[in-house]
């Protein structure tokens, strides 16, 4: 048997057609990977839940929100929100929002061109009180950090975020230093090289959740119990 463990699914968000005569990238290579041999596939935080349905083969699709809520609950921050920084967010901001038993606001912003957005408006309270801003990944950095400062304009005392995976292309350092982000959480699904460890920046490790799920799936044991409870992400 072969598992291939993908800890950050690298095509994710090429999950549709956005022109005529291209191919749909996230399920060529969820195909590719079936046919150079795989059994099963081990990932984390898929961009769309829906990417499931494009292998033939069993995968398991973990989610880092357990580990980052527990990092989140040590920074013990007072007044919280939690705040899902697009529309295609909310259901992920809603679980950590319900898991820190913090309410919810959801930043509405639309996408002139690919990798640029605008906030349009703030739907929730978030004057006088500390934000978590949530995402599954950090790109370009432009989403999040635009949402930050319109957090800031809106009253918010501090901005923390959270993302499971740190991609930081273009000039996402560059942007995140000069955000008015207090602490922004990633994982280390992706490796952060030195440049990229800004202060800013805590790395939290996710190696023993797949560990774990790799020593069940070797053992033929249930791997639902790691997942299960997050499911509604």
């Amino acid at each position: 048997r072969i598992t291939a463990v993908l800890p950050y699914y690298g095509y994710g968000r090429q999950d549709r057609k956005h022109r005529p005569r291209v191919a749909i990238t996230a399920k060529l290579v969820a195909t590719l990977l079936a046919t150079a041999g795989a059994d099963r596939v081990l990932t984390m935080d898929l961009h769309a839940g829906q990417i499931q349905g494009f292998f033939d083969i069993p995968l398991d699709n973990l989610y880092a929100t357990s580990v980052l809520v527990e990092e989140i609950r040590k920074l013990d921050i007072e007044a919280l929100t939690v705040v899902s920084p697009d529309l295609g967010s909310v259901k992920r901001a809603r679980a950590v929002a319900r898991f820190l038993e913090a309410p919810l606001a959801i930043i509405d912003k639309r996408r002139p061109k690919e990798n640029v957005s605008e906030v349009m408006n703030i739907i929730g309270d978030v004057e006088g009180r500390s934000v978590l801003l949530v995402d599954d990944m950090i790109d370009t950095a432009g989403t999040i950090c635009q949402a930050a400062s319109a957090l800031k304009k809106k009253g918010a005392l501090e901005v923390y975020g959270m993302a499971t995976h740190p991609v930081l292309s273009g000039e996402a350092v560059e942007r995140i230093e000069a955000s008015p982000f207090k602490k922004l959480l990633v994982t280390d699904t992706i490796p952060l090289s030195d440049e990229k460890n800004l202060e800013k920046i805590q790395v939290v490790g996710v190696g023993h959740l797949l560990a774990e799920a790799i020593d069940r799936i070797h053992n033929e044991t249930t791997v639902s119990s790691l997942f299960l409870k997050f499911e509604d992400i």
